[in-house]
């Protein structure tokens, strides 16, 4: 399992807007000066964001992004699972389904199961809360 720049700075983008949530509508100039993101990538992720109703969005002089929810309601995981599509620790597993030909004898397979079921449930149950809050 390897999260990719994207699931990373998806991540370090809602946390930006928890940290600065009350503040009103964020700029993603501000975003990107504060995580060293480029503008372009921001918005590419931005935007999976927003059509996901992670983020809102407002246009204007006084526009920007702000989160939907509260940062509890935010599990690690959603954010991940929206980015990365899945985070399974092998790649016979990644179709959420084993579609593995050789699935029926793998031996391997129960640990492969175990392990993406306690990553899954970890992810899970930490929050932005959590992370702001420096409880993982």
């Amino acid at each position: 399992m390897m999260v990719s720049t994207k699931g990373r700075y998806a991540l370090r983008i809602m946390l930006d807007l928890a940290q600065h949530a009350g503040e009103g509508y964020i700029s993603l100039k501000e975003i990107a000066g504060r995580q060293d993101i480029s503008m372009k990538y921001l918005e590419a992720i931005v935007s999976i964001l927003n059509k996901a109703g992670f983020v809102q969005s407002m246009r204007g002089k006084d526009g920007g992004y702000q989160l939907s929810r509260t940062p509890s309601a935010y599990p690690v995981s959603e954010i991940l699972a929206l980015t990365e599509g899945g985070l399974a620790p092998v790649a016979c597993m990644d179709c959420g389904q084993n579609a593995c030909r050789r699935a029926d004898v793998c031996l391997t397979l129960p640990m492969w199961k175990r392990l993406d079921a306690l990553i899954d449930g970890y992810l899970k149950s930490v929050t932005l809360s959590d992370l702001l809050e420096g409880r993982v």
